[in-house]
């Protein structure tokens, strides 16, 4: 049973890295686009690129998470947490198939970030 579910999940990582890459493809020609605008118009919307820069960087972070999920697949790790090893729950794989961390460690890493940025803008 847990074969097919992999085989499930390999496909639906496999789907969501192609549809992640043609969409940063098709931001960063967009970018570029825009860039080669600017220097023809002289006004470039910065806002706008900044907005679509960070929607860049989100999807970067998340095909990175998506290719972690299928070397854990490679590997016969997929569905194991990273940090802790305990077995990530059936039902958080399904709402994240790229999780590579249980509930409770993502948690973990998230409260640690979040006190780190927050001693980062104390400086």
């Amino acid at each position: 049973m847990r074969a097919k579910k992999t085989e499930t999940e390999l496909k639906t990582l496999t789907a969501e890295r192609i549809a992640i890459l043609d969409d940063i493809e098709h931001l960063r020609e967009w970018l570029l686009g825009e860039v080669d605008a600017d220097a023809d118009e002289g006004d470039p919307d910065l806002a706008e690129r900044e907005k679509n820069l960070a929607l860049l960087t989100v999807m970067e972070r998340k095909l990175e998470s998506v290719n972690s999920a299928l070397r854990a697949i490679e590997k016969g790790s997929y569905g194991i947490c990273e940090r802790c090893e305990n077995p990530i729950d059936p039902a958080r794989l399904e709402v994240r198939p790229d999780a590579t961390l249980c509930l409770d460690c993502q948690r973990e890493v998230e409260r640690i970030a979040k006190k780190a940025a927050l001693r980062y803008m104390e400086e």
